[in-house]
């Protein structure tokens, strides 16, 4: 079973701290829309006629799409892929574009799950980061969703923002526990050179918080959430039992997948593939029918350090039988050489063959994969 992903680069407006590949022109929409379809038919031989399991659809803002857009798109997905066993259907979702006359036309479709960037439930948050709803939008958005009979409902929320307090971050927590929705999603603030928050920063206009604050605030994710019943299943993922993301469960288990559109990465075990980040070029390669697509040939050492930078991620963490079966024996022993220290410091937890992080060592997760990754 295998993932196809959708990137839609559309928004109404940038967000400040936004560094994905997107566009404000919605003049190219009909072209995108026309390129998809296409593309979809040229490269539908790269998952080797495995069922899709997942469908996709990020941004971008994939609610900027309308009907028509949905239903050619499917229809092109449907001829291309086998879809009878396809478990998740997910669009990622801006709050504003979910009125009720958006939602009941998506439920004419085989969505069945829906991911939105709600950020924070604090209006000057959302102000700051030039996001474009409201808190009333994003709860409206999130009982519309309900309502409709979408249960499998994602939120995402933004941490660590400039001026914020420990206070601010539990209140937000506390709205998103009693909004009782099954998936969440929570990343620190980064500040990506080329962003506008990156630029505010640089000019000294705002200054990223201190890291021992940065420390209470995850740690608080983690006690909030867990104590609400949900599973930290990857660092900055949270479920419900029965709502683990399947698709972007996808990439941390090395399963396959297939990305469409501008900047879109497809992975199917061997190589890696990635189209082009811009929107104009992309459609212009797709309509000439080659692609501009990069690769790049996956050799053993490098498909081992994918595998230790995603399955440590995860609440199943790296398995040593499966290293030695994959990659051999050298890279066995050398990855239980290189967490040995870890173990011995209660970082990592053995369990039988496989390797997890700790509580403690969650904190400082970047640090022992890259001690672990082969140089």
């Amino acid at each position: 079973m295998a993932g196809l992903y959708i990137h839609v680069p559309f928004c109404a407006k940038r967000c400040l701290y936004c560094d994905f590949f997107s566009n404000t022109k919605m003049k190219y929409k009909e072209s995108y829309v026309a390129a998809i379809i296409r593309e979809i038919d040229l490269r539908k031989e790269y998952l080797a006629n495995e069922p899709l399991n997942t469908i996709y659809f990020g941004g971008g803002t994939p609610s900027q799409l309308e009907a028509f857009d949905f239903e050619r798109i499917f229809d092109a997905i449907y001829r291309s892929f086998n879809c009878s066993n396809c478990q998740e259907v997910t669009l990622e979702a801006n709050p504003d574009d979910m009125t009720p006359e958006y939602v009941a036309m998506l439920c004419n479709f085989p969505f069945n799950r829906v991911s939105m960037g709600v950020q924070s439930f604090k209006e000057t948050d959302l102000h700051f980061l030039n996001r474009r709803h409201n808190r009333k939008q994003a709860i409206e958005a999130v009982n519309l969703c309900k309502d409709n009979g979408i249960y499998n409902i994602s939120i995402d929320l933004i941490y660590g923002l400039p001026n914020q307090t420990l206070a601010d971050w539990i209140h937000n927590l506390d709205e998103a526990i009693e909004l009782n929705v099954p998936h969440l999603s929570s990343y620190h603030l980064i500040y990506e050179e080329g962003t506008a928050l990156y630029k505010l920063k640089e000019a000294g206009k705002i200054q990223p918080i201190a890291e021992d604050l940065s420390v209470s605030l995850f740690s608080s994710l983690i006690d909030k959430l867990t104590e609400a019943g949900y599973q930290h299943y990857e660092i900055s993922n949270f479920a419900k039992p029965g709502f683990i993301s399947q698709h972007n469960s996808s990439y941390w288990t090395g399963k396959k997948y297939l990305g469409l559109g501008p900047s879109a990465h497809s992975y199917n075990g061997t190589e890696r593939e990635w189209g082009i980040s811009s929107l104009p070029a992309y459609i212009k390669s797709i309509n000439t029918g080659i692609p501009s697509i990069e690769k790049e040939k996956l050799d053993l050492y490098t498909r081992y350090n994918d595998y230790i930078i995603t399955g440590l991620r995860t609440m199943w963490g790296i398995n040593l039988h499966k290293i030695q079966e994959q990659f051999g024996n050298k890279l066995r022993t050398y990855c239980e050489q290189q967490a040995a220290i870890h173990k011995k410091q209660g970082l990592l937890i053995q369990e039988n063959e496989t390797l997890t992080f700790s509580r403690r060592g969650i904190f400082i997760s970047d640090g022992i994969m890259s001690d672990l990754l082969w140089v």
